[in-house]
């Protein structure tokens, strides 16, 4: 006679009411998977935070080609993002993947101060491969290791402490051109450092758990990856989180339009970094308080206040001024907060155990596309109607979504 523990994954019982309550103190390794994450982005957003400006002001490149390069190497990341999550299943192993993608990323940033644009914009694709080899291996790697009723607050933690990160590499960078008056390429280089202490972290700090028992069988042996009857054992409940992310996507531009924004209204080169350094301080306060809140009320609620925050931030940003986009760029940082984390747990929840890779990975792919196509779109729209015309456009497509949401909350909770 077997017990139910024998057949239920661990990570996947339901905590019961007669026993104790579970421990409200998240594992150690979720702290460390959010200081890997801090790392890496101090690393990228010390480029990242002058790239688009001194593409356009020293390089030469137009507003429509920086749109272009960032949606083009945005959705290669999330495209590999399907296959490494599929290969993580098929292997039985997240952390050899997740250790291969910080890797690449780390041996990039010194590419960026090398020379051209086509070397530039090579080092801009393998820093976005590197993301997507270990995006969803990573994900699925936290969510076994998450308690399943903190899940929301593990994501959040993670969200917020890259977003720390994505805070303090705007401010190296600045720190860094002022002594070294306005030296870009300098600066590309010394961000290989935090990416490489992220890697060796990850490294020496993690350990992976070993598989749960119902995927045993399937991770002893390797699997092609991506097979049709995978998909299909894939949840409805999954798909609609695709939608739902999906239509998130298409609302929201990328970053660096608000980057060019400040620099438009007369924000100074050195200083534009102050931009993403004032979204990501919102991000990082606001993460992982909502992602204890997913915990403990609906979801979709949550993602549609922040569906409220992106449209009055892309109305914010048609106003001319600083202030104007000062104030878009906390609205940007309150959507990031309230939408970013609640999505990851969602499809944690969502996935089956033994696909979890894959619906990271698929969920990632998705987005992606949607990344693509709002980011060529914004630039297009920026060259030939300019910027107020952009965050029209994107207050459009969020209130549409935002409509959307609302309508299937009121016809009945959604499958979360």
């Amino acid at each position: 006679m077997t017990t139910p523990s024998e057949n239920t994954p661990v990570d996947e019982a339901p905590p019961s009411p007669a026993v104790a309550p579970p421990s409200t103190r998240l594992p150690t390794a979720i702290w460390v998977f959010g200081f890997v994450s801090m790392l890496m982005d101090v690393a990228s957003e010390m480029i990242h935070g002058l790239l688009p400006a001194w593409l356009v002001g020293s390089v030469g490149l137009s507003v429509a080609m920086v749109g272009l390069l960032d949606g083009v190497a945005e959705g290669t990341a999330l495209v590999v993002k399907v296959f490494s999550g599929a290969l993580s299943d098929a292997l039985g192993r997240r952390k050899p993947l997740a250790v291969i993608g910080y890797g690449l990323a780390a041996l990039s940033k010194p590419l960026f101060a090398i020379g051209g644009v086509s070397v530039v914009v090579g080092a801009r694709i393998i820093d976005r491969i590197g993301k997507g080899i270990r995006g969803a291996p990573r994900d699925a790697l936290l969510t076994e290791i998450a308690p399943p009723s903190m899940r929301g607050a593990a994501f959040g933690l993670r969200q917020s402490l890259d977003s720390v990160g994505a805070l303090l590499g705007p401010l190296l960078a600045i720190a860094l051109m002022w002594a070294l008056h306005d030296d870009a390429r300098t600066v590309f280089l010394v961000a290989a450092i935090p990416g490489v202490l992220s890697v060796l972290l990850l490294a020496v700090a993690i350990t992976e758990p070993p598989p749960p028992p119902s995927s045993t069988t399937t991770a002893s042996r390797f699997r092609w990856p991506l097979q049709r009857h995978e998909l299909r054992q894939l949840p409805r409940s999954f798909w609609w989180i695709v939608v739902l992310a999906t239509a998130f996507m298409l609302a929201r531009i990328s970053e660096g339009f608000l980057v060019l924004r400040a620099q438009e209204q007369g924000l100074a080169l050195g200083l534009v970094p102050l931009v993403l350094v004032g979204m990501n301080a919102v991000y990082a306060a606001s993460a992982w308080p909502v992602g204890r809140l997913a915990d403990r009320m609906p979801r979709p609620t949550l993602l549609a206040v922040g569906l409220v925050m992106l449209l009055a931030g892309h109305l914010v940003l048609v106003q001319d001024g600083l202030v104007a986009v000062a104030i878009g760029v906390v609205l940007w940082g309150l959507h990031l907060g309230l939408s970013q984390g609640v999505l990851s747990a969602m499809v944690a929840d969502a996935a089956p155990v033994s696909l979890r890779g894959t619906a990271f990975g698929l969920f990632h792919l998705v987005s992606g596309a949607a990344t693509l196509v709002s980011s060529t779109m914004a630039g297009l729209v920026w060259q030939r109607q300019g910027p107020a015309a952009t965050f029209m456009l994107g207050a459009v497509a969020t209130g549409l979504t935002l409509v959307a949401l609302v309508v299937v909350m009121r016809r009945g909770r959604p499958p979360v």
